[in-house]
């Protein structure tokens, strides 16, 4: 059987047993509504529009700080690779701010930028550079040497040595940083919303939350968890897959 029947079967009797806890008293329905309620919340909340624009600011917030993030990410990366002294300094300050959660920063983010939206993309820059600069050291640290030394015996070196041998060996390790820093900007970005006045996913969250709308909590939470899933499986694995297969991996 096809893995997308397994997952369909999967769904939906995932779907059917909670739909009938929820209509024959399971659970009371203030702490888990059934899926139909669910739906009908999403339905709503579709055709007034409201998670459309909600959607379209968090992409926004998430492409701002995703791009800046890659950016930075790789120039770091670069640096600490090529140099042992910032390895040494960088390079370990960087470890520790990886284990640092991306909510974490928000606190600082709001007393730099206020509670607004330059606050979240600061999160969600900081949620993908750290990933990415430390796949792009390990990228570039595990060039194999052969083709190094092999570049070098027909007169590659320095930029050009760097340009047409280590970098392009390196761009396996710079899809995966790439579709990690996505996942922790985008777990950053619905973080830092939460605690944001404006439109976005995590707003419409928490005001949900607040209201104990719960059918519309569950809704959210649901597009926040297909959006993931659809972004990483048919852009991020399949580019991951494309390179490995064309680097021989």
């Amino acid at each position: 059987m096809k893995p997308i029947y397994k997952r369909l079967i999967f769904f939906a009797l995932l779907l059917g047993i909670w739909e009938l806890g929820g209509q024959i008293g399971l659970w009371a329905e203030i702490i888990l509504p059934p899926p139909t309620k669910v739906f009908t919340s999403l339905y709503v909340g579709i055709t007034d529009m409201t998670l459309i624009y909600d959607l379209i600011a968090s992409f926004r917030r998430l492409i701002i700080g995703l791009v800046i993030a890659l950016l930075i990410g790789t120039s770091i990366g670069v640096l600490i690779a090529k140099s042992k002294t910032a390895d040494d300094t960088i390079g370990s300050m960087l470890l520790a701010f990886q284990s640092v959660p991306s909510i974490v920063w928000l606190p600082l983010a709001i007393m730099w930028f206020g509670l607004n939206e330059q606050a979240v993309i600061f999160v969600v820059i900081l949620g993908g550079t750290f990933v990415m600069a430390i796949n792009v050291r390990t990228g570039i640290k595990n060039v194999h040497p052969l083709y190094i030394k092999a570049a070098q015996t027909m007169g590659s070196s320095g930029i050009d040595l760097f340009i047409r041998v280590i970098f392009p060996a390196s761009i396996p390790h710079l899809v995966t940083g790439s579709r990690l820093a996505w996942a922790f900007a985008w777990r950053a970005l619905i973080a830092g919303e939460l605690l944001t006045t404006g439109p976005g996913l995590g707003y419409t969250l928490s005001y949900a939350s607040d209201f104990g709308d719960m059918s519309l909590v569950i809704g959210v939470m649901i597009i926040i968890g297909v959006i993931g899933s659809i972004v990483d499986q048919l852009i991020f694995q399949r580019v991951e897959k494309s390179v490995a297969r064309r680097w021989g991996l």
